[in-house]
């Protein structure tokens, strides 16, 4: 299936609940006012609930229970609680899918994410926009699953979702691959312009005419990500390593393979997130 085909199956394209693209529209609106978010929220039973669930997680170490969305919001930060809004609507938008475990798919996804914020904040760059593009790095796949279910489950046999080769295989099969696809979704859903940059440029962010750190550190992450869910051992991590990207982000092997703190401590009490 050709790639504008792809963009009009009914099925490819998530409905995303109304609050969730007006907090998107709110990435291009200076103006737009902290009260104005929680207000809307506050409407959505199902985000204020997982608002809450989150202020409240193991991951922020609130010494208070917080018993308001504007409390959450509040505490949370403007950055967190747009970002919180876009995964729930991003993972609540692709229901059960032939191919694809979800929970894996997601559990996966945020790993790139916290992973990504961490670098990020070691190299002094965004770590919220980190987190939000590493959550949604690889969101191309289910709308490739979702609108072309049968030719999709081919490509899994040959290569997983999660296997460093399947980008080559969707180019070879389609022409294009699942970085293209969300790339074009995050102009769809008029995400800033830098979100489909890096989502385009993570998987070879060597190959661009100007290097994007934030699509180096996006590599990274990916790569940090998979190891974890394969389980693999500092041995495979150092045989691994992706040294030339990292050396042109600015960040070494020692930093990420001995100084970041495990992946499930960096994740921990986010689950919420995704579930």
């Amino acid at each position: 299936m050709n790639f504008d085909t792809l963009f009009q199956q009914q099925t490819a394209l998530p409905t995303i609940p109304k609050v969730v693209q007006e907090v998107i529209d709110s990435f291009n609106n200076e103006d737009v006012s902290i009260d104005e978010i929680a207000r809307k929220l506050t409407a959505d039973q199902v985000l204020s609930a997982k608002l809450l669930r989150l202020a409240n997680s193991s991951y922020y170490h609130s010494s208070r229970t917080v018993g308001t969305v504007d409390d959450a919001v509040l505490m949370l930060g403007f950055m967190t609680v747009r970002t919180l809004v876009i995964s729930s609507g991003l993972t609540g938008g692709f229901k059960a899918m032939p191919g694809v475990d979800l929970k894996q798919f997601w559990r996966y996804s945020m790993h790139t994410g916290v992973i990504a914020k961490w670098m990020a904040k070691k190299i002094k760059g965004n770590s919220d926009f980190g987190f939000t593009v590493g959550l949604m790095h690889a969101i191309g796949q289910l709308v490739m699953h979702a609108g072309m279910p049968e030719q999709m489950l081919q490509v899994d046999k040959i290569a997983g979702p999660l296997d460093s080769r399947r980008l080559g295989v969707e180019r070879t099969s389609f022409g294009y691959d699942f970085s293209d696809v969300g790339a074009e979704l995050a102009k769809r859903w008029r995400f800033p312009e830098n979100f489909g940059v890096v989502i385009k440029g993570f998987p070879e962010p060597l190959a661009a005419e100007e290097f994007d750190k934030m699509s180096g550190i996006i590599h990274l992450a990916v790569w940090r990500a998979r190891a974890e869910e394969s389980k693999y051992s500092k041995e495979e991590l150092e045989a691994t390593f992706p040294a030339d990207v990292a050396a042109k982000v600015g960040l070494t092997r020692e930093q990420i393979i001995e100084e970041m703190p495990p992946v499930a401590e960096l994740a921990a009490g986010l689950e919420e997130l995704v579930n």
